[in-house]
């Protein structure tokens, strides 16, 4: 029984080795002839073919081997605490350090783990190593001698602890358009296709490939495979450097082992991996080829995993009997924890008032110890490594190019982006509770103002207002959820540099069009023609569109509160204010708003929405009952006449600005967030 990763090496080369060596020996034969048959000359082409298409395989060897060094890296960070009661605004800046002075290097081919307890920086680190540290730290990190740059960003692949997927793809939609949007215009869809299907089957997916992911609502696939879908998603562009953040976090020992061995074997093929993991089982610590064990932001060892016992028996810290699991030991000592040798029952470390104390003086043992036997050893290490990087030409500063900033167009960006949004988001637009949410109040405001006529003109006035406001708050609160929901995933595809933010943004735009305007047309359909508005197709049709403008201003202000806020209550606080205000100053409920306030009905885009569907509604010489046998002009009658529906051109226009601002100003929101 061959290993995990040995068995997939020997499964995932044989086929290309049997082709190539088919394709070597015919060439043999063919060669010292001069007249080749047609038959033979086709099949040698097929299995160039075939071997082109193995040779594909994004799972290969790494094309571009990265040595990942970083050296004193240290990181802090300011906390604000309020000081005085609970009016007071006097603030005390405090700062906490939560790396110093970490030292270490990773070559091709080999997997580093870092352990620690929960708190002690280990993400810290990796976050710091994949770039994607805000703020400033100090320290130095290369990669093959070079600083970090846009083109060894798309060098990097990072695996964060939460899986950030869509639920309602299935993991061959998910890899499929991670392909088509990471990997280079040279290679075709297909091609792109044909990489995720290898990704799936690499990584044992094949049997699960059709399935949903899941999520909270619905059961999908397993933990274990959602990490690997993760893995995959990162691999399709074959990193020369893989980052993973606990990949094995709530996961059973047998399944932690397959994703720990499918890195192994990753790693194998000359890649750097580096991985966080809390408490790993005896057999995951001897998959690791070095280590670093972290204590509250200190390093207390860093190199290779099979000296790590041997280094802390001869500093005093044996363990407390056989066959105890390494990193069992590591997290007790990183924990101050030091072993008892008279005792085999740790009922004796229970707390006792100096243990605080006596746990402190051993983490400042071990930092101590690290710092005299350890450092020096690995800044020699760094050292020949630099010289000998230099000798070989790897200090040369890297070619750029257009490439480097971005794999694919924006074209193609967008028309992914926009398929991918339609499959995920068509479950929610077009759930059965929203249709039933819309269709129900449909036909009970159509029963309300049944055959409502001009005679009536007050209840007919009620209903276009209603109209406006329905479709003012509709829209809103739906599309406040919009970007914080999908803000991990953003910041994730992001910082991946899978497409840029524009691309990102129309295609959502343009994708809630069909979403957001089918409703609003079906609803004010069935409302039009039951409620005995108008009998006249270009009434209605002018209706109709107010309608849909209206409903796109009203979505792009939930965009740009959403974008603005990143928070789910906070923007719905906010819109009931402002929704509240815009109802109030529409001019329904009163008609004669004091001067000095009368100016909030020019920021309420349903106070021009309900002048354009009163103005479309009705003529100047039409007339209406205004007593027994007394009839008035509509245009004089007091709700109407009071809003001077006379410049319909300047609401369309006022409308139209709202909707290029709302648009505008949350795509601007979303750029400072994602800077």
């Amino acid at each position: 029984m061959l290993p995990h990763d040995q068995d997939n090496n020997i499964n995932s080369g044989s086929s290309n080795i049997l082709v190539r060596t088919r394709i070597e020996n015919m060439s043999l034969q063919i060669e010292p002839t001069g007249n080749v048959s047609p038959r033979v000359n086709d099949e040698v082409l097929d299995l160039q073919q075939q071997s082109n298409h193995a040779k594909l395989s994004v799972l290969r060897e790494s094309l571009r081997p990265v040595t990942l060094k970083f050296e004193d890296v240290s990181y802090t960070i300011k906390l604000e605490r309020n000081k005085g009661g609970c009016f007071s605004s006097t603030q005390q800046k405090q700062t906490r350090m939560l790396l110093q002075g970490v030292t270490g290097i990773v070559k091709p081919g080999e997997i580093l783990a870092m352990l620690g307890p929960s708190g002690c920086g280990k993400t810290t680190l990796l976050t710091a190593l994949s770039g994607r540290l805000p703020g400033k730290f100090s320290g130095t990190i290369t990669y093959n001698g070079q600083q970090f740059s846009s083109s060894m960003k798309r060098k990097i692949g990072f695996v964060t602890q939460d899986d950030v997927l869509y639920p309602h793809l299935t993991v061959l939609e998910t890899l499929t358009y991670a392909a088509l949007l990471r990997l280079p215009n040279k290679l075709t869809n297909q091609e792109k296709i044909e990489q995720a299907e290898l990704v799936i089957m690499e990584l044992g997916l094949t049997r699960c490939k059709n399935s949903m992911i899941g999520g909270q609502l619905f059961r999908g696939i397993s933990g274990g495979e959602r990490k690997r879908v993760s893995i995959g998603q990162e691999m399709l562009v074959n990193p020369s450097l893989l980052l993973l953040d606990e990949p094995t976090s709530g996961l059973d020992s047998t399944t932690a082992q397959r994703i720990v061995a499918t890195l192994r074997w990753l790693a194998r093929g000359g890649r750097t991996v580096i991985t966080t993991i809390h408490q790993p089982s005896s057999r995951l610590f001897r998959m690791f080829d070095k280590i670093i064990v972290l204590t509250e932001g200190c390093p207390i060892y860093s190199g290779k995993s099979s000296h790590v016992m041997e280094y802390f028996t001869s500093i005093g810290y044996a363990p407390g009997f056989n066959f105890m699991n390494p990193a069992d030991f590591l997290l007790d000592l990183a924990n101050g924890i030091t072993p008892d040798t008279r005792h085999d029952d740790q009922h004796e470390l229970l707390v006792k008032p100096d243990q605080s104390d006596n746990q402190n003086a051993t983490k400042q043992s071990l930092i101590t110890s690290y710092r005299k036997n350890i450092h020096p050893s690995l800044k020699e290490d760094l050292n020949q490594s630099s010289k000998h990087s230099i000798h070989t030409g790897g200090g040369r500063s890297p070619s750029r190019s257009p490439e480097d900033q971005w794999t694919t167009s924006w074209w193609l960006q967008f028309k992914v982006l926009l398929g991918r949004g339609l499959k995920e988001r068509k479950h929610e637009a077009y759930s059965g509770l929203r249709i039933f949410q819309v269709m129900s109040v449909a036909f009970l405001s159509g029963l309300l103002w049944w055959h409502c006529d001009t005679n009536h003109i007050m209840d007919q006035v009620g209903l276009l207002f209603f109209f406006s406001i329905f479709w003012g708050f509709f829209p809103l609160f739906n599309a406040i959820f919009a970007f914080p929901q999908e803000r991990p995933m953003l910041i994730r595809e992001r910082s991946s540099g899978m497409y840029r933010l524009s691309s990102y943004y129309f295609a959502r735009t343009v994708g809630d069009l069909p979403m957001e305007l089918v409703l609003p047309t079906i609803f004010v359909t069935v409302t039009y023609w039951m409620g005995g508005l108008k009998p006249s197709f270009l009434t209605f049709m002018l209706t109709l569109l107010i309608i849909l403008l209206n409903v796109l201003v009203s979505q792009g202000l939930g965009l740009a509160l959403g974008a603005i806020l990143m928070d789910v209550k906070q923007a719905t606080t906010l819109s009931s204010v402002l929704m509240l205000v815009f109802l109030l100053a529409s001019g329904y409920y009163i008609q004669h708003i004091p001067i000095f306030i009368n100016w909030l009905k020019y920021i309420s885009f349903s106070h021009y929405c309900y002048k354009l569907l009163l103005g479309v509604q009705y003529s100047r010489n039409e007339l209406y009952e205004c007593g027994i046998g007394k009839y008035c002009e509509v245009m004089e009658f007091p709700a109407i006449k009071v809003l001077g529906i006379d410049n319909l051109v300047l609401d369309v226009m006022a409308l139209v600005v709202m909707l290029v601002v709302y648009r505008l100003l949350a795509y601007v929101a979303l750029r400072l967030w994602h800077q």
